[in-house]
């Protein structure tokens, strides 16, 4: 009886619980997105098929289906899965799991996958709990954590797991998402509404289930408007088509060229708010660090590289702080395209033929018989000299005369464009010219 009732209370908690959670899957079968660990023949897939899936650790932002991927594991396989969230639980809660492991593990040779949610929460002490468990084989334990494993997670627990990175859902697997909430509430939604969903998701699944579930309440019961989705986002729909969004990255790139702060940050607003790929606008704020700025400011690429490394570690949407950075000071830098114009003549020139011969003081001498065939001979090492350069000819013969990097007088440009021309009159232009 008891059974009976235990069974009726979690059906009906399950017909009531959050649509995302509805919507978790039993097997990897049925994992949206994360192709790169679920697909067939890839790692994670390969491990668990096989039961051989050792301690693992999901590394991930939020919403990407770190507890969902969990939970596919322990239901492809035959072991028992406990489940703590590092929030809540202590050593006392781990030792009681660690104990029920080993009674099953004695009594029916069965294992135990424990999943522990927020794994970074856990002090040092309540992650050494866990060792000799894991160590031991014991437990198989599976981590969950949104924060860079190498410095939440105590270096013997980690050592003795498999690091598995999640990826934001890109558009078709959230669109799969969508499609699927929309069958589980028994409702339909316009072509606009799922595309604002889609474009507001930010790579995350959890969200975007979760507004869709207001849209369905508030749309019951007719089929989800965009003015429904609207309403559950708390944003209006931002017209971005396909033309649009390459018009709004070309006066992107093209206001920062032009050196106005004030468009850029626009254009980097209009992008982010359309739900504009993040990555994809660090990417070209590193391309337009070399292209358009080059050595007129050198720091220009530290900075749009440190950005690109800030959205992958802290997201958005603080990480929009880090972007508006970037897009400023590339706006506001002088400006150079130089570097970029001495790779694509140099290219040009390869390619149309001009391939000569590396000159003999060049070339590689450190193997047996080189000197002997002139390899090296003549060669002067800079630093032997009081300015760190010496006069010698490092092109090939047939392009001498080439200039592929021909520096401006902008910026820290200028600086590199008086030392080569100190040098081309033999005047040195180390550090103390």
């Amino acid at each position: 009886m008891t059974d009976l009732f235990s069974a009726a209370a979690e059906q009906r908690l399950q017909a009531q619980a959050p649509l995302a959670a509805r919507l978790r899957p039993r097997t990897l079968d049925d994992v949206v997105g994360q192709e790169h660990l679920v697909s067939p023949g890839r790692p994670l897939r390969r491990l668990v098929e096989n039961d051989r899936l050792t301690s693992a650790i999901f590394w991930g932002p939020p919403g990407t289906g770190k507890t969902t991927l969990a939970l596919a594991v322990a239901g492809s396989t035959k072991r028992a899965f406990e489940q703590l969230s590092a929030v809540t639980a202590g050593v006392k809660d781990v030792r009681e799991v660690i104990e029920r492991a080993r009674q099953r593990l004695g009594e029916r040779g069965q294992g135990t996958i424990l999943f522990l949610d927020e794994i970074h929460r856990f002090s040092k002490a309540q992650q050494d709990a866990l060792l000799p468990a894991v160590e031991d084989g014991t437990l198989t334990l599976i981590g969950a954590t949104t924060e860079n494993p190498f410095f939440e997670v105590n270096a013997p627990l980690r050592s003795r797991s498999t690091l598995f990175r999640l990826e934001p859902l890109g558009r078709s697997a959230i669109e799969t998402l969508v499609h699927r909430g929309l069958s589980a509430e028994g409702t339909t939604a316009s072509d606009d509404a799922v595309t604002h969903l889609v474009d507001r998701a930010a790579g995350d699944g959890r969200q975007v289930l979760t507004a869709l579930e207001v849209a369905c309440a508030l749309a019951h019961p007719d089929a989800v408007t965009l003015e429904h989705v609207e309403a559950a986002l708390g944003t209006s729909a931002l017209r971005y088509g396909r033309d649009d969004h390459y018009d709004v990255v070309s006066a992107f790139i093209k206001s920062m060229r032009g050196s106005d702060p004030q468009a850029a940050v626009y254009y980097l607003a209009r992008m982010l708010e359309a739900g504009e790929d993040a990555k994809f606008i660090a990417r070209r704020m590193m391309i337009f660090a070399s292209e358009d700025v080059g050595l007129a400011d050198p720091t220009s690429l530290m900075i749009a590289v440190a950005a690109a490394h800030a959205l992958e570690h802290v997201g958005l949407p603080e990480a929009q702080l880090n972007l508006s950075q970037a897009a400023i000071h590339l706006a506001t830098a002088p400006k150079s395209n130089r570097a970029a114009l001495a790779i694509w003549n140099a290219r040009s020139d390869v390619q149309a033929g001009a391939v000569g011969e590396v000159p003999p003081h060049l070339r590689d001498a450190h193997y047996g018989g080189a000197k002997t065939l002139g390899h090296g001979t003549g060669y002067e090492y800079p630093h032997d000299h009081p300015d760190g350069w010496v006069d010698q000819q490092y092109l090939p013969a047939e392009q001498a005369d080439k200039r592929y990097y021909e520096p401006t007088e902008y910026g820290r440009e200028r600086e590199v464009r008086d030392r080569m021309a100190r040098r081309q009159r033999g005047g040195g232009g180390g550090p103390t010219e």
